[in-house]
């Protein structure tokens, strides 16, 4: 054999290697393209990977995870997504639009599965919620509807407020969206927002000083699975210099944040890997409605409010469905 040859081969089936072997092992290929990093995203894979156990799947037995991460840098998707297809992947779980976006490039007959996307219908990743359509479906959000109520309590919390410091990442479409409707509500009330992009861990301590710099009297967090995969960081950082955080993520305000108001990103990966049980099953992604939250959570951290010495308005206690101590 042509040494031409045997190296063209042997780089082919190193390319293939990972999932050929857990082929041989009757182990599905579950591919998966995280906004963020390995250890960001690690309560978050925690969660997938229960509720695969909640669905019969065993990691290392019925299943294999081969995730990648981007590291916010939602460019390097494309090439992710063309080298998990290439591997043979049976699924991939995509966990922002970008990734889908890209997954969806890829293959028109690998599943995808959302882990909790927003608005997929108008950002043009399925038809309908009813009727996904091609090779996509999964967990969708209802962040386009809260967003806008985040106002509303941010207001109610701090009635004198003026000002407000917004992280948002660009190259999530959605993002641009949600920044538009938070000016929109924001302007009647008086308070000026402050737009900052913060989408890879190395920016959010500059994003920091800047907005220590110019003293807003809060934080809206618009959502971004890069963004809120940093959500630990982003509480600490904020009680540090004294910035109230209001977001969509529940779990953010179990890191320390004042208050969210939305779903628990942890529930939806978990949920999404029920989408996975049913594709490996033989069911097609068409054929599975893509899920939105039945409920919508507020949460008050009382603590971080003790803290800050922001009183609680009775009305925003009442609505809570859980006050952190």
């Amino acid at each position: 054999m042509k040494r031409r040859r045997f190296v063209t081969l042997l780089g082919g089936a190193a390319l293939a290697w990972p999932f050929a072997v857990r082929a041989q092992q009757s182990s599905a290929g579950i591919g998966f393209l995280g906004a963020g990093t390995a250890e960001t995203t690690a309560p978050l894979l925690q969660a997938l990977k229960q509720g695969l156990r909640e669905n019969g799947l065993i990691e290392g037995k019925e299943y294999v995870l081969e995730p990648r991460w981007a590291e916010g840098d939602y460019k390097r998707f494309p090439a992710f997504a063309h080298e998990l297809a290439a591997q043979g992947a049976r699924v991939i779980v995509v966990t922002t639009i970008a990734a889908a976006g890209a997954a969806q490039r890829a293959t028109s007959v690998i599943p995808i599965i959302m882990t909790g996307l927003n608005d997929p219908v108008g950002n043009g990743l399925v038809t309908s919620l009813a009727l996904p359509g091609g090779n996509i479906t999964g967990m969708a959000t209802l962040n386009q509807d809260v967003t806008p109520k985040l106002v509303e309590f941010l207001h109610a919390l701090l009635p004198n407020a003026t000002s407000t410091a917004v992280f948002f990442n660009p190259a999530n479409p959605s993002n641009v969206t949600y920044l538009d409707s938070v000016r929109v509500r924001t302007a009647p009330l008086g308070i000026a927002v402050h737009d900052f992009v913060v989408s890879t861990p190395n920016e959010l301590n500059a994003a920091f000083d800047t907005i220590a710099a110019r003293r807003p009297n809060a934080l809206l967090v618009v959502p971004d699975a890069a963004i809120l995969d940093l959500g630990p960081r982003i509480a600490a950082l904020a009680l540090q210099h004294r910035i109230p955080v209001v977001s969509v993520d529940a779990d953010l305000t179990r890191d320390g944040g004042l208050i969210g108001y939305g779903l628990s990103r942890r529930e939806t990966y978990r949920r999404s890997a029920y989408f996975v049980k049913k594709v490996l099953d033989g069911l097609k992604p068409a054929d599975l409605p893509v899920e939105q939250p039945t409920r919508i959570l507020m949460s008050v951290n009382l603590k971080t409010a003790k803290a800050l010495d922001i009183e609680i308005p009775q009305a925003i206690s009442l609505r809570a469905d859980e006050m952190i101590e």
